[in-house]
């Protein structure tokens, strides 16, 4: 067990064997006890030093940055067993174009890819270049030619042309992203979306995550709400809500 000081010092160093953390680090409860927020972010992709057993050093900033997982943590039995990499597929068909928003090393992606087929298309975007890396290494290995990454914030995404997707999957996204990005990212969805279609929207729980009830509730009220979920007091799941444009 992990024991914490009562004044916890600017950087946090946390250390546990390799092992151990490959088993925990799936499971959506335990992770981000690993990446808990004090008064300020916490960097998982440019630590300033690694700490024993393999597990990074945990830093803090001023201003809060967006969150990366080791990519291990995206894909691996655990995730496989509890989430369908194909869950999304329904809301697309063939020849659709979609934007798989905070894709990471595309766990979605590809099933996404497959779906819409190749006279469809997937925007691949994570601001985190290493999984956008994984990703296209994936894709390509794969065969799937209708996957354009973009290791990018989802807060710009000026590659993509105004009301041109038919769905975007926003899954863990602005709970991950940095605040201050938050309206931007709400209004580049928005922008990209076409009208009548579709998007998908969820926020992890917890002092971890960056979207609280109050701002989850602001940013449904930008969108016409088609059905939702996750709400109740005790839930230990994601807030999720199923989302088109605004008519005008």
């Amino acid at each position: 067990m992990v024991q914490l000081p009562s004044q916890l010092p600017d950087t946090v160093h946390l250390s546990v064997s390799k092992t151990t953390y490959q088993l925990i680090a799936p499971l959506p409860w335990v992770t981000p006890l690993l990446y808990k927020q004090f008064n300020a972010s916490v960097l998982v992709d440019k630590p300033t030093r690694a700490s024993l057993g393999g597990v990074q050093e945990m830093a803090t900033s001023k201003e809060k940055r967006d969150k990366h997982f080791p990519l291990f943590a995206h894909d691996n039995l655990f995730r496989r067993l509890s989430e369908n990499p194909r869950e999304y597929c329904q809301y697309v068909t063939n020849g659709q174009v979609v934007a798989d928003l905070g894709c990471g090393p595309g766990y979605f992606t590809l099933a996404l890819a497959e779906c819409v087929g190749p006279e469809g298309k997937v925007y691949a975007v994570d601001s985190d270049e290493k999984a956008i890396r994984a990703l296209e290494e994936k894709a390509n290995k794969s065969g799937y030619h209708n996957v354009e990454a973009h290791a990018s914030s989802a807060s710009d995404l000026s590659f993509i042309q105004d009301g041109s997707v038919d769905f975007i999957l926003a899954h863990g996204l602005l709970c991950s992203v940095a605040p201050q990005h938050h309206e931007s990212v709400v209004n580049e969805i928005k922008r990209i979306l076409k009208p009548k279609r579709l998007a998908y929207l969820s926020v992890a729980r917890g002092f971890y995550s960056y979207v609280d009830q109050a701002e989850w509730e602001k940013i449904l009220e930008g969108f016409r709400v088609e059905r939702r979920g996750g709400d109740g007091s005790f839930e230990l799941s994601d807030r999720w809500a199923l989302v088109s444009k605004n008519p005008r």
